[in-house]
């Protein structure tokens, strides 16, 4: 197999890494996900209060080609920003899988012929599972 037809021949990690089932836990945005409060008031601000479904239509109406799933975002980021709680990421992003290195062989993986990859994102416990098989063993 040459470099060309090798989608993990210039990453950390080799696809004994991501093969089989991964569970990444609380990394996805929940009902129990932080907001900030104004000290003031003692209130949520409007802007960081939203639901689940709020949030998984908010991932699922991007325009792109890889699925999205619904992350929380940094307290800081909802008060410096005025965001919502919540944000959209490839579901194999760092910030879901750990490193950065998990992230680029997850990427190759799903970007390969050779690999079957699957996720499942479960907004009621934050837990995203990734599956990754060899496309001729499926």
């Amino acid at each position: 197999m040459t470099s060309d037809d090798d989608p993990f021949h210039d990453r950390e990690l080799d696809p004994e890494a991501v093969l089989g089932t991964h569970t990444f836990e609380d990394v996805l945005f929940t009902d129990e996900t932080e907001t900030p409060v104004n000290v003031l008031t003692g209130e949520t601000p409007a802007h960081s209060q939203a639901t689940v479904e709020e949030a998984k239509e908010f991932a699922a109406s991007i325009d792109t080609e890889t699925p999205q799933i619904a992350r929380p975002a940094s307290v800081e980021s909802q008060v410096e920003t005025q965001s919502k709680p919540y944000t959209a990421a490839a579901f194999f992003h760092f910030k879901a899988t750990g490193s950065l290195q998990r992230h680029r062989a997850y990427h190759a993986a799903y970007e390969a012929d050779a690999f079957v990859v699957d996720f499942e994102a479960d907004y009621a416990s934050g837990d995203l599972t990734i599956t990754v098989g060899r496309a001729d063993e499926a």
